[in-house]
Order: structure tokens, then C-alpha cells, then sequence
């Protein structure tokens, strides 16, 4: 495979043991890069592969449905990779200390695992890369051109972002080679999702969605209704919230339960010229992966210090500036703000598990147009997407919020009250560009949890 796909963590040279894959963002074994990069060194050093996910009790606002959705696909994974007599073991606790304390009890002799920009993913890994001495490396299964290889820094836009990409995905953008049966090793155990559901904390009343399926299976059923029934007008309808012609595949993507990459092969067997097809890689593989570049290379991706100076000191000038309106986080849970369109919005969130791209971003202005300030903004509007949305606490998340609030990977606009030159959505916006009124029927009478 593809060397340029691996960081190393841990340099230090190779023993004897099994080849340890600490699953974590990315939960498939099929077009799985950790997977194959590990198969690989079990076959070259003739050791054991085994893979090995860790639990933990509660997990940045993480609500019964994701665990739920988590766990669900997590059992799907796991009987694939019998399917191939790879071991599985969920350990449940801390992974600080039960990724070392496994290691040790197996004798291993290298440790891989995802790349994942996030915060607490990242002291994870520091703190169990100076827990071991064996060899520790993260593979980028995630994006298909490796975040740490595409751009040595925080890019300012899509635009600065995308001719890197576009230059790299010739290199990357691979068919993935087709794994082998190792032989078994050691007897297989089996996930119970109610009975580790019962076992961690988490907040139980917000229950899983029906109309999503968790797993892998049902991500490429979603992808592959997606290219028969929707891609043919998906840049013509969108944008369009009353029409349901986004893929839904963010949460197959959040969990890993689907490649990114085997995403875009399947859509470059068609027409790759089509404006459609043009349309929907950009969404996927530039603007997705610029949330990636965001995230890794700014820590305060979740606060207002990652946001562009002029946006800082804009939304300062006008910090004090008098809303007409303010909520609080209980009434904007709730869906009880003067405004029915945005009310729907949160209701579509809190039932369906996922609001719609245009919605977010008009959802998470309004948020700022109705609080007292970014700082309260940032946070009250993580909090509500970490909470309901099945994507939630995922670079995509953060950036889209620090994009509505904070204008990271956008420009200055015309300077207005309480925005400052941050781009401002109003109602009258909405109207022209679709039928609010079908949406709020659509979505604000859904029964609240």
C-alpha cells in the first residue's frame, strides 16, 4: 500500500508479536487501509493480525443513539472480520490504560490504529505512544488523501485547499486491493450492543432513529439508492431542504462504517464530467477533508480562538450590540424560539438524527443572532448537534459551526449589528430559496422526546 497513507507515532524497532489494530474511527474491515497496512506486516513478519476496539463509558456529549448506532455497526464489523479469522476484542474502560494493558497481555509486536484529528483522540494516542515499546503508527483510512500528507497547515478556504487535493487524488485514488483469510489464531467473541449499552453512561432519552440503519451493509444499500435515484439531480436539488436529494451517507462516514474513497470510485465509474457527479466530489472529498485539515491543524477548532482575526475583532466590535431576541440552551433544545422555521430545524435534528446542509448553516446563525455573545453561540450550538445529530463531534460539526458562527473558510461580508462582517442568512433568504412553509409543516409538529 501506499506509504505516504502512514504516520508513525512510535519509531523503534520491530519484535516479535502479534500485529495489534486498535480500531477506532474508522469501523469496517473491508477498503480499510489500518486493515490492509496490518494484514500486510502479519504476513511479512508471520504474526498473528488481531484487531482490538475500545469502549469507553461516556464520550463528549454522546447520547444513547450514537452508542446505539456505534455498537450496532461495531457487531456487523466484528462478524466480518471472523469472516476473515481476524480476532476482534472490545475492551471497555479507559483506553489509556487498556490499549498498553492488552498489548502487554498478548506480547504484541506493533500497535496501529486511525488517524483522527480530534482533540481526545489525539492525547489518547500520546499518552499510550509513551505507555509502550513497541513500534506505533496511525494510517489516514479516513480521507483519501491523507490529511498530514496534503497540506503541511491550516488552510484559509476551500479555494487554497482544493487544487492540493486535486493534484494528490491521481496518487490516492486507488482501488483497494482485495484482503486475504488469515489462518484462525484464537477463538472469536461475540459484541452484545444491549448488554455494553447497559454497562456505560449515557444519556438514554435520546433513542436511536429508525429510518437510519446502522452498519455497513446498510451504508452501501444508502449509497447505492443514492447513485440510482438522487445523483442524476442532486446539484439541481440539494439545496433544496424540502427535497431529500443529499446522500445521507454523514452517518456512515462519522462511524467509518463506509469509505470515503469507495464512495468516490463508485461515483467515478459514471460520468465524471457531469456536473452532478463534479458537484457531489467536491462536497465529499475537498470540503470534507478541509474539515479534517481544520481540525488537526488548529486545536481550538471548538472555541472562537480558532476563528480569522478579522473575525475575531469583528464579532468583538459588535459583542455588545442588543439582540432583539435570547434563548437560552433549555429553549433552544426545546424548539422554543419566536421562529418556526428554525424551530423545524431543531426538531428535525432532535427526531431525525440529521438536519439538512442548508438548515445547519441558517440553524447555527440564528444561534448566533439570538445569544449573547460567539463564545455562548459556539458552545450552546456543539452541544445540540454533538447531542442529536448521529455525525455529531465530527470535524465536519465543528467546522460548519466555526463557518456560521465564526466565518472560518469564508471572507469578511458587508458589516451589520450583532454579526459583524460575519455572512448573515435571514428568513426572507430562506423564502426565495425554497417553500419554508412545507418545511415547518414537514418538520416543527414532530413529537418532541
Amino acid at each position: 500500500m501506499n506509504k505516504n497513507r502512514i504516520n508513525i507515532l512510535k519509531k523503534i524497532n520491530h519484535r516479535d508479536g502479534p500485529i495489534v489494530y486498535w480500531m477506532s474511527r474508522d469501523q469496517r474491515i473491508e477498503d480499510n487501509w489500518a486493515v490492509i497496512f496490518g494484514l500486510e506486516l502479519a504476513k511479512e513478519k508471520n504474526q498473528p493480525f488481531v484487531i482490538v476496539f475500545n469502549l469507553v463509558k461516556s464520550f463528549l456529549d454522546a447520547t444513547y443513539r450514537h452508542f446505539h448506532f456505534m455498537l450496532m455497526g461495531l457487531k456487523e464489523t466484528q462478524l466480518k472480520s471472523h469472516e476473515y479469522n481476524i480476532p476482534f476484542k472490545l475492551l471497555l474502560g479507559n483506553p489509556i490504560e487498556n490499549i498498553p494493558e492488552f498489548l502487554r497481555k498478548i506480547k504484541a509486536g506493533v500497535l496501529i490504529t486511525d488517524f483522527d484529528p480530534l482533540k481526545i483522540k489525539r492525547y489518547w494516542k500520546n499518552k499510550i505512544s509513551q505507555a509502550i515499546d513497541i513500534p506505533f503508527y496511525e494510517v489516514d483510512a479516513h480521507n483519501i488523501v491523507p490529511t498530514f500528507y496534503a497540506s503541511d497547515k491550516m488552510e484559509f478556504a476551500a479555494y487554497t485547499y482544493r487544487p492540493k487535493i486535486k493534484k494528490l487524488l491521481p496518487y490516492f485514488l486507488e482501488e483497494f486491493p482485495i484482503i486475504d483469510n488469515q489462518k484462525k489464531y484464537w477463538d472469536f467473541e461475540e459484541i452484545n450492543p444491549d448488554e455494553l449499552l447497559s454497562q456505560i453512561k449515557v444519556d438514554t432519552t435520546v433513542r436511536e432513529v429508525k429510518d437510519i440503519k446502522p452498519g455497513a451493509t446498510n451504508a452501501q444499500l444508502e449509497l447505492d439508492y443514492f447513485i440510482s435515484h438522487k445523483l442524476n439531480k442532486y446539484n439541481e436539488l440539494r439545496n433544496n431542504p424540502n427535497y431529500n436529494y443529499q446522500s445521507n451517507l454523514s452517518p456512515y462516514l462519522h462511524f467509518g462504517q463506509i469509505s470515503s474513497q469507495r464512495i468516490a470510485l463508485e461515483i467515478k465509474k459514471l460520468n465524471s464530467e457531469d456536473a452532478n457527479t463534479e458537484s457531489f466530489l467536491e462536497e465529499l472529498i475537498v470540503r470534507r477533508e478541509l474539515s479534517d485539515n481544520f481540525c488537526y491543524y488548529c486545536p481550538n477548532y471548538d472555541n472562537n480562538l480558532g476563528f480569522h482575526e478579522w473575525a475575531i475583532k469583528s464579532l468583538q466590535e459588535h459583542s455588545k450590540d442588543e439582540r432583539e431576541f435570547t434563548y437560552t440552551l433549555e429553549q433552544f433544545e426545546k424548539a422554543q424560539t419566536h421562529e418556526d422555521l428554525w424551530n423545524a430545524a431543531q426538531m428535525e435534528m432532535v427526531q431525525k438524527g440529521k438536519m439538512h446542509g442548508y438548515m445547519r448553516m441558517y440553524w447555527a446563525k440564528k444561534i448566533l443572532e439570538w445569544t449573547p455573545n460567539p463564545e455562548e453561540a459556539q458552545k450552546m450550538a456543539i452541544y445540540l448537534n454533538d447531542k442529536y445529530s448521529i455525525d455529531g463531534r465530527d470535524p465536519n460539526g465543528y467546522t460548519g459551526i466555526a463557518w456560521s458562527i465564526g466565518g472560518v473558510h469564508d471572507r469578511p461580508w458587508a458589516d451589520r449589528p450583532v454579526f459583524g462582517k460575519i455572512r448573515y442568512m435571514n428568513l426572507n433568504g430562506a423564502q426565495r430559496k425554497f417553500d419554508i412553509v412545507q418545511y415547518i409543516n414537514n418538520n416543527l409538529y414532530l413529537k418532541l422526546i
